[in-house]
């Protein structure tokens, strides 16, 4: 029993040494934590952006009104490829101030009945691709067309078909091809009423174009055609991002109502004063890792961009999403 009892200098070394080691790691585990929550913040980001409704000529107050805004992305200012001087400088002056370059939109019909029209709109997307290219922009970006011929937009029964389908291949193959851009995408945005209008869609259009500089443009409201769509846009957010999150490239923001009357009509709004699940969205957009846009769009007054950004924001810091 003699052998078997710790003098009480002994037993004091050895807690001292338990605890010490106790401390240690803990300490190296609560670093691991820092790490890996900074990791987890890096990780969840948006970028998100908007227009600027003053005119600025220089480069470098375009890029700080941004900035002043809360924007961290942009559309891209419309310059013609011939200014070349202008892009280089646009595109240092956005670089240096973190903000991106999103998209070059050329909205335009790809599918217009009239052959002359539908030339122009082919070499009007071409050069549109060109400039996103020479800029650094992430995307250019079109609809896929309409075969209706008095809105260029517009809904017709013909905008579903085969035929509509491979028209809207041929053209990005065309587009794509022209170019041969070394670092933005062409991509058509998702609609309601034409091509691609589903997520499978999509996909089945993505496959057939069969290019690497092909991506996806997001516009989920653009895909609530639908009560069911509606309101099960929680699971249409996550079938978007679990069928299509890593070719997608850039996306619009905003959100929708349902207006009652005697048929089905959907109004656009304010984000956050409609039924879109802002959360799912901000949440599965944050986790991408090619980081896409998210540009507001579709308002009428600067007021009401900086409602919808602040509510982007605020619920973004909510959801521990950097902005």
């Amino acid at each position: 029993m003699e052998k078997n009892k710790i003098s009480r200098r002994h037993f004091t070394i050895a807690t001292a040494k338990l605890l010490t080691g106790t401390f240690i790691l803990s300490k190296i585990q609560s670093q691991a934590i820092d790490t890996q929550n900074k990791n987890i913040s890096n990780d969840r980001r948006i970028h998100l952006g908007g227009p600027v409704f003053n005119q600025y000529e220089d480069p470098e107050q375009l890029a700080l009104a941004h900035k002043r805004l809360g924007y961290s992305a942009a559309y891209c200012p419309n310059i013609p490829l011939t200014q070349t001087e202008k892009i280089k400088a646009t595109e240092s002056a956005f670089s240096k101030h973190g903000i991106i370059i999103s998209e070059v939109g050329v909205w335009c019909n790809l599918m217009d009945q009239d052959p002359n029209k539908r030339k122009q709109n082919l070499s009007s997307v071409i050069d549109g691709l060109a400039l996103a290219d020479a800029i650094g922009a992430r995307c250019c970006v079109n609809i896929a067309g309409s075969f209706n011929p008095q809105v260029w937009f517009g809904p017709h029964p013909k905008n579903t078909s085969k035929e509509f389908f491979d028209a809207a291949v041929e053209n990005a193959r065309k587009i794509i091809d022209s170019v041969k851009p070394s670092r933005s995408v062409f991509a058509y945005e998702t609609m309601g009423w034409s091509i691609p209008d589903s997520v499978e869609s999509y996909l089945k259009l993505y496959k057939a174009i069969d290019r690497k500089k092909f991506g996806v443009h997001l516009d989920p409201c653009n895909l609530i055609n639908c009560p069911e769509r509606f309101y099960n846009n929680t699971q249409l957010l996550n079938l978007c991002f679990d069928k299509l999150g890593p070719l997608i490239v850039s996306c619009h923001a905003k959100d929708l109502q349902w207006v009652i009357e005697m048929n089905v009509h959907f109004q656009e709004v304010v984000p956050g004063k409609g039924q879109l699940d802002y959360s799912t969205f901000l949440t599965r957009l944050a986790k991408l890792p090619q980081k896409p846009p998210l540009m507001l769009e579709h308002l009428s007054s600067p007021e009401q961009y900086n409602e919808a950004k602040n509510f982007i924001i605020d619920l973004c810091t909510k959801l521990q999403i950097q902005t």
